[in-house]
């Protein structure tokens, strides 16, 4: 743990020592270093549980793949933002970077803690680089409505979370997820006992977030910039659900009669958000509005408490992880061209960029859950699991796949096919950087076909 822990930790001092001609290829290198070595989790990562073990933190078969996850995004998020960056004084670059390197080590301790009063502490820890880089570095005025939205959500459901921890800890002694495992369930009667179960997992569901709490996500991936966007999807998002299936050890006796009205949430906004991102203009909000859908089919799936469930739900989380943060990163190429988000001002762009057009093909198809790709071996694990539970299930995540096929193929379309908008002149031709970006995102996908146990820590 600690050789990835003590790295990058160092990436800070590095950003900020850093010659400004070397500032970009020393941090990309350091971190990619990083990435790479976070692989060695997998190979130690046993059946019977924990692994790499000491007195607050370990890996377990649950965060060994968000935790390489996490890793393997810092690079490619300093390859995203090198272009946007160029033009801002070097003080503000170095901030930038040390902003991006502090999330990630905030993340990995979260990932990683086995003690519940630091994951709390790391859950809301992530809450600051993240609402600065929004803030800062977005594009548009509005980025200050977009970074009140996301700390009073977060802030308004972890409270809840904080107090009901404090009342596990009284009674039951511990907060270590290590002996909590082991505990007699409780006998959850009361009203307030409800009460507290709503509260252990409101934080985790607003993160997620589940359909009637997910305004602030839009708002805050439409402002944020390509960095922002993609921890957020790929990363922070998974926090919610991360926690959520932590959380369930403990609650699980009560979670039988609870569960109903949070998976008619969940299932309802796999459509409703679907919908929404058929009638969306803005390239962005249409990625974000597709995350809420499809974090409503993982929500479903771990709330069931089927090892399919749980299986299904942590392969969807890495497969959406890398296929949002490519799709981010193909619509940040185009607002750098472009200068514009809205689908209806970049048509036609196969004819001028046809390697894009690739990407962007690749891209599309994961998102809609093509065979034999990770994103719909996760999708068909959740939705067997919830047949299992109810056959109602089925018109709901039936109807939301064949909504998530029409707007994938809306957005390609749309964006790559037919003539060329009289206004597009001069375009810049696509960047190696760029080609490199989305090979990173898309072979992991690729790679995770021929090995998904990788990813699939749940079913023994």
């Amino acid at each position: 743990m600690l050789k990835i822990l003590i790295p990058t930790l160092m990436l800070i001092p590095t950003t900020w020592f850093a010659p400004a001609k070397w500032l970009w290829p020393l941090t990309l290198m350091s971190s990619l270093l990083i990435a790479v070595t976070s692989f060695s989790w997998f190979k130690s990562t046993s059946e019977v549980g924990w692994t790499t073990l000491n007195s607050y933190m370990a890996t377990d078969p649950l965060s060994t793949p968000l935790l390489a996850l996490t890793c393997w995004l810092l690079p490619l998020m300093i390859l995203a933002s090198q272009h946007h960056m160029s033009d801002e004084p070097l003080n503000r670059q170095r901030t930038y970077l040390t902003l991006l390197t502090s999330l990630q080590f905030f993340l990995i301790l979260a990932f990683s803690a086995t003690e519940l009063t630091m994951f709390y502490v790391m859950f809301e820890a992530t809450l600051l680089p993240t609402l600065m880089i929004i803030t800062r570095w977005g594009n548009q005025a509005e980025r200050l409505n977009a970074g009140m939205y996301f700390l009073f959500y977060t802030l308004a459901s972890s409270l809840p979370l904080l107090v009901a921890l404090l009342i596990l800890q009284n009674t039951s002694g511990t907060l270590s997820l290590l002996t909590l495992q082991y505990m007699s369930p409780m006998g959850l009667t009361t009203h307030a006992d409800k009460l507290w179960w709503v509260g252990c997992l409101l934080a985790f569901l607003v993160k997620m977030p589940l359909y009637g709490v997910h305004l602030w996500l839009p708002k805050a991936h439409v402002e944020a910039p390509i960095a922002g966007s993609m921890i957020l999807a790929a990363v922070l998002l998974k926090l919610g659900g991360f926690g959520m299936m932590r959380m369930m050890l403990v609650l699980e006796p009560l979670t039988k009669e609870m569960l109903y009205p949070f998976i008619v949430f969940a299932l309802w906004g796999i459509v409703m958000a679907g919908s929404i991102c058929l009638r969306q203009t803005d390239l962005k909000s249409l990625i974000a509005y597709s995350s809420v859908s499809h974090m409503g089919l993982v929500v479903a799936g771990i709330l069931v408490q089927t090892p399919w469930g749980f299986a299904g739900a942590l392969i969807l989380m890495i497969a959406h992880g890398l296929t949002s943060s490519a799709l981010f990163c193909l619509a940040n190429t185009n607002y750098e061209r472009i200068h514009s988000r809205s689908i209806l001002l970049a048509r036609g762009l196969q004819v001028v960029l046809p390697l894009m057009t690739t990407w962007w093909f690749f891209a599309s198809m994961a998102n809609l859950a093509l065979p034999p790709l990770p994103n719909l071996m996760g999708e068909l694990m959740i939705i067997t699991s919830l047949i299992g539970w109810s056959y109602w299930t089925l018109a709901l995540t039936g109807t939301g796949m064949l909504i998530t096929a029409s707007y994938s193929m809306y957005m390609f379309i749309t964006t790559q096919r037919g003539p060329l908008p009289n206004h597009l002149v001069a375009l810049e031709p696509s960047h190696t950087r760029e080609h490199l970006i989305m090979a990173l995102h898309l072979l992991p996908l690729i790679l995770l076909i021929l090995n998904p146990q990788l990813i699939s820590g749940w079913v023994n």
